[in-house]
């Protein structure tokens, strides 16, 4: 069998989406820029839908793929609304920086 016919294993997917979701931890609790905090919440959801699909591959069942499509509904929602947010909050305190937002203050 040729190598390029070989299926990748389940274990790379999944070591994968391990790497995506501690990547967005570290980006999530260490950056001080509201957008890089954003992304790195979506690239958390993008990892566990990744498990998700894995997992419902590896199991020959639908359900995790459809639990997936309803995640990436609520994502695209969630986004939508928190660059809205985003942006409210950048014209009425003209920075992104986390540690420079004080919203309860005025």
């Amino acid at each position: 069998m040729n190598f390029l016919t070989q299926p990748v294993p389940l274990s790379w997917f999944l070591l994968l989406s391990a790497v995506l979701f501690s990547l967005g931890v570290v980006g999530f609790l260490f950056k001080r820029n509201i957008i890089t905090v954003f992304l790195s919440i979506e690239l958390m959801l993008n990892a566990v839908n990744l498990s998700f699909v894995t997992f419902a591959h590896q199991w020959h069942a639908v359900k995790g793929q459809i639990f997936v499509f309803f995640v990436m509904m609520v994502a695209a929602a969630e986004a939508a609304v928190g660059l809205a947010i985003i942006i409210a909050i950048f014209r009425a305190r003209g920075t992104l920086a986390i540690d420079r937002i004080d919203l309860m203050k005025r």
